[in-house]
C-alpha cells in the first residue's frame, strides 16, 4: 500500500488544517508533546536507574515501578496524543523524513519493551541490560524526535 496518498489525507484534514494556519496551536501542543516527554523519560529514568543499582535503593523495585506505572502510562498517552496532533500539521514532513520514520520504528520498540520485557525484569526486581537497553531505547526515540525539526 502506498503511505503517500495516506499522509497526504491526514495533513489535508480540517485538524491539520487548523493547527497547520494557527500562529498558536502548534507551539502549545508541542509544549504539551514536550512536557508530556518529560514526566515519561523521568519515570523511565527512576526505576531503570533503581533497576542499575543506583539511587532509591531502600525501596523495592517493583513497588517503585508500581506507583510510578501510572504516570508513565498517562504520560505515554499525553505524548502520543500531541504527536498525533503535531504530525497532522505535517504529515507531508513527516512522510519524507528518515528521523520522523527512526523514531516512530524507535517508539514502537521502546514502547513494547517497556511493557514486556523491562516489566518482568521490574517484576523480578533485578535486570542491569534491561535497564540500559530501556534507556538507550528512549534516549533514541528522543533524539530522533528532536532530529525530525532539522532535518
Amino acid at each position: 500500500m502506498e503511505l503517500l496518498p495516506v499522509f497526504q489525507w491526514l495533513e489535508a484534514t480540517a485538524v491539520g488544517t487548523t493547527i497547520r494556519e494557527s500562529l498558536w496551536l502548534f507551539p502549545m501542543i508541542q509544549c504539551g508533546h514536550l512536557l508530556g516527554l518529560a514526566l515519561l523519560g523521568g519515570t523511565v529514568l527512576v526505576v531503570d536507574l533503581r533497576l542499575l543499582g543506583w539511587g532509591l535503593r531502600g525501596e523495592p523495585v517493583a513497588e517503585l515501578a508500581g506507583k510510578l506505572q501510572p504516570w508513565m502510562v498517562g504520560a505515554l498517552g499525553v505524548t502520543v496524543g500531541t504527536g498525533v496532533l503535531m504530525f497532522l500539521s505535517e504529515a507531508l514532513k513527516c512522510y519524507y523524513s528518515p528521523p520522523f520514520w527512526y523514531k516512530m520504528g524507535m517508539l514502537a520498540v521502546a514502547t513494547g519493551f517497556a511493557f514486556t520485557v523491562r516489566r518482568r525484569a521490574v517484576g523480578l526486581g533485578r535486570g542491569r541490560v534491561t535497564a540500559v537497553v530501556s534507556m538507550g531505547l528512549w534516549l533514541g526515540v528522543g533524539f530522533a524526535g528532536r532530529w525530525i525539526a532539522f532535518y
